[in-house]
């Protein structure tokens, strides 16, 4: 009996320590495409990304800079959603952020070597820019009940605070019951300064994370389109779904447009991931959400966004752990008592 999923691709921030070693515990069958990305990344002078994967020593400073985490993430989510069980049928594709480019090359948009070199190009070019910042900041509490009362007050708080002199601040990604927001210094700084701490960790900053989404990456999207033509991308084959929830369908697609999309408004203007899952969910109805590796942290956000949706009558978090308990339909492939779930 077929099982139909829609697989979402993580972003930054999803290889850790725990998963140094992903592509060579997982995917030593797939060295092949994975030796591919290696002589792109020859070719820039770059480490190779098997040899980033098998070091012995993890550390933040040099594993969360976007010319490193970029790529290790592209191949290990790739190969992930390319062992799906046989009786999966993806029915649509999307991604967080930088899973946007993954979510190209898993739903046939791009070829993998032509999304890798988009996902490199993308992360590199952000780390030589590294223009600005991000924090997270959470809406909602542990019982992931919608407060849109609070949620209109935080960004409201961040329009207050981007309209003073010298001071940038605006929504990055909506994540669930979570609001990434970016900015420069000031402004993150000011944000930091009108909100209390909460869950004993945010407001969190993220290492080595630019103000992704905001009009502060203009420049890098102008360099990402010199060094990135649109001849890169093609009809996808399956249906994908952008930080708007626009879906684009297959022989459908305006590859011109999609390309500007990707980058362009996707560079530059918030993300909006709660609409991106809450959009396959009443779209296609699946039976499983699968979250590719590496990590498993998107998962929060996946499972927030469909509570906040009300999708198939959970109200919060409780409602969403019994029905996850009763028939799993959330799996994360970064988790290793989920991976068997969704693999052959």
């Amino acid at each position: 009996m077929t099982r139909t999923a829609v697989v979402i691709c993580p972003g930054r921030g999803t290889y850790n320590k725990a998963e140094l070693g992903y592509l060579h515990r997982h995917h030593a069958n797939r060295m092949q495409m994975i030796g591919g990305f290696d002589a792109i990344r020859a070719n820039a002078g770059q480490a190779a990304v098997t040899a980033l994967d098998g070091a012995d020593r993890f550390t933040v400073s040099k594993y969360s800079r976007g010319d490193v985490a970029s790529p290790l993430i592209y191949a290990a989510s790739l190969a992930d959603a390319q062992v799906l069980a046989d009786d999966i049928e993806v029915v649509a594709v999307t991604g967080n952020s930088m899973g946007w480019y993954i979510a190209l090359a898993v739903g046939g948009a791009v070829s993998p070597e032509n999304g890798f070199r988009v996902v490199n190009t993308m992360g590199t070019l952000m780390q030589d820019h590294l223009i600005g910042g991000q924090l997270v900041y959470p809406f909602s509490d542990d019982s992931w009940v919608a407060d849109p009362q609070r949620k209109a007050e935080l960004l409201a708080d961040v329009a207050q605070i981007n309209a003073q002199d010298g001071q940038v601040l605006a929504l990055s990604i909506d994540l669930g019951g979570m609001l990434v927001l970016a900015g420069n210094e000031e402004g993150l700084r000011a944000f930091e300064a009108s909100w209390p701490s909460v869950q004993d960790r945010f407001p969190m900053r993220l290492a080595n994370h630019a103000a992704f989404h905001t009009h502060l990456q203009a420049p890098v999207a102008a360099e990402g389109r010199t060094q990135l033509g649109a001849e890169l991308f093609k009809q996808p084959d399956r249906p994908l779904i952008d930080g708007r929830g626009k879906i684009w369908w297959p022989g459908a697609t305006d590859t011109q447009a999609l390309w500007d999309y990707t980058l362009g408004h996707q560079v530059t203007a918030a993300y909006d991931f709660t609409r991106a899952i809450q959009t396959a969910a009443r779209e296609f109805a699946p039976d499983l959400f699968i979250v590719t590796g590496p990590g498993a942290t998107l998962g929060g956000a996946v499972a927030q966004s469909l509570v906040l949706a009300g999708w198939q009558g959970m109200c919060d978090r409780a409602a969403f752990q019994s029905q996850q308990k009763a028939r799993p339909f959330l799996i994360a492939m970064g988790r290793e008592d989920q991976r068997a779930l969704a693999t052959t």
